[in-house]
């Protein structure tokens, strides 16, 4: 039986319109090359054009590195990077209280958006892993 696959190259190409905030990056599990993007502007405009060429390769390597499941990464990335302001990944993750939170201090003053950026996919892995466990 063949997995379903965790994360998908259009929505790394998606993700990679805000390439300068590195979504696309930590979309594909790359957390410190993610900051690094964050940090420098997509290397300064150039990491962005390289990543057009390398969101294929870092596709395959997130599909060994996440568990699938009920919950899916690429609805919840879309809505952390175009709608976190708003909380809707965290409410879309069942997790009420700080979407309301996320909602009322526009994503704890960008801050938390930063933090979910850096956490994301473990708490999607972890809610797939142990879909009852909340």
């Amino acid at each position: 039986m063949e997995r379903e696959p965790t994360h998908h190259i259009s929505v790394g190409y998606a993700l990679s319109i805000f390439g300068f905030m590195g979504a696309h990056r930590f979309y594909f599990g790359k957390k410190f090359t993610g900051l690094l993007w964050l940090f420098t502007l997509g290397l300064f405009g150039i990491g962005w054009i390289i990543d057009l060429f390398l969101i294929p390769y870092m596709n395959k390597s997130a599909q060994f590195k996440y568990n699938d499941g009920p919950y899916n990464y690429s609805i919840a990335w879309l809505l952390l990077t175009f709608l976190g302001l708003l909380g809707l990944h965290r409410f879309y993750l069942h997790k009420p209280l700080t979407g309301i939170l996320y909602l009322l201090t526009a994503g704890v003053f960008g801050i938390g958006i930063i933090f979910d950026f850096l956490t994301l996919n473990e708490s999607i892995d972890e809610l797939n892993r142990y879909p009852y466990k909340k």
